[in-house]
């Protein structure tokens, strides 16, 4: 789940975000101008649009797939609060939860052999 979702944000992000609003204008009342990359209403604009808001809805429904199941996963493998929730927050954060994955898999397979 870790790998989908962080592929996914990964996607999101660096790709449909810039896409789908670095034309020059303001940004989400935070940013006064974006790069100037694309021009509002082109098919390259269209595209960022499109991944915006279908991978952005994918990736928040598997992201509630991932946190309920790496949730699953700490209770059953015994996890510590602080451990279980850096893992939890990495799936937020752009190419994290690809280290957070990793992180967990260790963690299981050192502590719990008889399951690998």
């Amino acid at each position: 789940m870790a790998t989908i979702v962080g592929v996914l944000l990964v996607v999101l992000i660096l790709v449909g975000v810039p896409l789908a609003n670095f034309d020059g204008s303001p940004m989400w009342g935070v940013f006064d101008s974006t790069p100037a990359w694309v021009t509002t209403g082109s098919d390259v604009n269209d595209l960022g649009e499109l991944i915006t808001t279908y991978l952005g809805v994918a990736h928040g429904w598997l992201y509630m797939i991932f946190l309920l199941s790496a949730f699953l996963l700490s209770r059953r493998a015994g996890w510590d609060l602080p451990f279980t929730l850096v893992t939890l927050v990495c799936g937020t954060i752009p190419l994290l939860s690809f280290w957070a994955e990793h992180r967990a898999t260790q963690r299981v397979r050192a502590e719990h052999p008889e399951l690998v």
